[in-house]
């Protein structure tokens, strides 16, 4: 069984002084892993400071993964890439724009994200967490479009499948967008790999983004992906119980990265947390140390303090993460110990 291994995401402050103190929060309260943000304007404005960062957070004891924070766009920042190439936009099926999303098979994106790659390893982390990749879908009243159906996908579609892409999805337009992503990822993880980084990504548990829990087998059989999680968040689930929410979750997650010989990432929510419902935290991380996860991640540090979507008590949210950390390393602790006892101890009490 894999060391356990707990930790957070941070982001929001780039201010070394002031990060010290963080990360030496984090290594008094059971943690040892910190998954830093690592967007377009942190590459533009911050990379000296984030290699700084980064090597503080390893001479705390903290394993670091960084986070391809908004360079496609959502979930994060909108994709400031777009900028510099504007036909690399989402367009939807019925053709829309999106104004912030990137498609999957530009090539300009693909070469800039081997840019961002090598700048990840300049950094000094070892291991890139691929954030939550995902198709977008735009409802309009009661029809629903997809993207993307720029002009570049529409002619690698209908040279694939012989025909027109269609205003409303078909089987081959969903294998289509799926192998969207399956093509960009296989591409950019073989890259990074040549560096010697490590890959570890998050999926949706929803049903509507195209890779979630229901194709992550097709993310996984992808060779140098190390690593497959998702994040079970029960918060915007309305009267589901949180232990059993994170537990199923976790666990189908699981299922699939020990199918593939893969290691995995659970999530914990802790942004947007209101009042009065701190102490689920406690719940849903022993969920998901209990359906077996061993590498268990919040989001976000403090409560996700410097963001608008932040707890509403940020300081008891603080409280009852590390006490949430604080007993599964009991548990973890006591596990060993009882192995150890039943391996080694001859004497009879």
């Amino acid at each position: 069984m894999q060391p356990l291994k707990t930790g957070v995401a941070y982001h929001g402050n780039r201010m070394p002084h002031h990060a010290r103190e963080d990360f030496l929060d984090m290594a008094r309260n059971h943690m040892n892993l910190i998954v830093h943000m690592f967007s377009h304007t942190d590459w533009d404005r911050h990379k000296n400071v984030m290699r700084d960062l980064v090597h503080m957070s390893q001479d705390m004891g903290l394993e670091v993964w960084v986070d391809n924070w908004g360079l496609a766009g959502p979930p994060g920042d909108k994709s400031h890439f777009l900028a510099y190439y504007p036909d690399a936009h989402v367009i939807y099926s019925n053709g829309e724009m999106d104004p912030v999303r990137t498609c999957w098979r530009s090539p300009d994106f693909r070469r800039f994200t081997h840019e961002w790659i090598d700048t990840v390893d300049y950094l000094g982390a070892r291991t890139i967490f691929w954030d939550e990749p995902h198709l977008p879908v735009k409802t309009v009243g009661e029809q629903t479009f997809y993207g993307c159906a720029c002009p570049r996908c529409r002619k690698l579609f209908a040279e694939k499948y012989g025909y027109e892409m269609p205003l409303i999805a078909d089987a081959n337009v969903e294998e289509f967008r799926i192998n969207s992503i399956l093509d960009y990822f296989a591409d950019v993880t073989a890259y990074s790999a040549s560096k010697g980084l490590q890959n570890a990504v998050c999926v949706m548990l929803g049903a509507t983004h195209g890779i979630n829990l229901a194709t992550i087998d097709r993310l996984c059989s992808l060779p140098m992906v190390d690593n497959i999680g998702s994040d079970p968040y029960w918060l915007g689930h309305k009267g589901v119980n949180p232990y059993q929410f994170v537990y199923e979750g976790a666990r189908k997650n699981l299922e699939v990265s020990q199918r593939f010989d893969k290691d995995h990432n659970i999530w914990i929510q802790t942004y947007g947390t209101p009042r009065g419902r701190e102490e689920e935290i406690i719940a849903a991380t022993e969920a998901a140390y209990d359906a077996g996860a061993r590498t268990i991640i919040a989001w976000g540090y403090y409560g996700s303090e410097s963001n608008d979507y932040h707890a509403e008590n940020t300081e008891l949210v603080r409280a009852r993460t590390n006490e949430a950390y604080a007993r599964i390393w009991n548990m973890e602790r006591d596990r060993i110990l009882a192995e150890n006892r039943v391996k080694f101890c001859t004497h009879k009490f």
